[in-house]
């Protein structure tokens, strides 16, 4: 099984929408998700008798959207978001692990169901949670991500979001911060 397929498209207004599909072993389902980035999106699900079907059904929908004139945005126009909690220690404690699981999570979801990228990663550095979004409309993944952080109560004071281009990995803006700040590190 090929996994996702994840395509966009811009419209004459300059608006980005999305489409992706998969199959979900676990129903015994095709999904098909799609809409407006930055939006919720609308979910359709169909019974799949085996995943052999589901690969062709992945296919079909893969050529469809090339033909409807979506495709792949690489990497390289892409942005990293980071979402960036101040922590108490160092190294973090069980507490900040759980922030981490509870965070992560949340955003994978919240910014998958708008279609404003993927989360990628999380580590502890001095002082601080980093969690790795990689996004391609920053402004509209900045926004998702503050809304997300309070949306599930997880300590929006200690948030700080800054932004980079995926291929400037070292030219970090600050977004969003909680407290006053000069600007955004790693």
């Amino acid at each position: 099984m090929s996994g996702i397929v994840r395509v966009y498209k811009r419209d004459e207004e300059g608006t980005l929408h999305f489409r992706e599909a998969w199959y979900d072993e676990d129903y015994g389902q095709f999904v098909m998700n799609y809409g407006v980035v930055g939006h919720q999106s609308k979910t359709e699900e169909t019974d799949v008798a085996a995943p052999e079907a589901a690969e062709s059904l992945l296919d079909a929908f893969a050529a469809q959207c090339a033909e409807d004139g979506y495709a792949e945005i690489p990497e390289k126009e892409q942005f990293w978001v980071v979402a960036q909690f101040a922590l108490k220690t160092r190294e973090g404690t069980d507490r900040d692990r759980y922030l981490e699981e509870k965070a992560t999570d949340a955003l994978i979801s919240h910014l998958a169901w708008r279609g404003l990228g993927t989360v990628e990663r999380s580590e502890f550095t001095d002082y601080k949670l980093n969690i790795f979004c990689l996004c391609p409309e920053v402004n509209k993944a900045v926004n998702a991500v503050k809304v997300c952080i309070r949306g599930e109560d997880l300590d929006f004071t200690k948030l700080s979001i800054g932004a980079a281009p995926f291929t400037e990995p070292t030219t970090f803006k600050l977004k969003h911060s909680a407290k006053p700040a000069a600007g955004f590190s790693l």
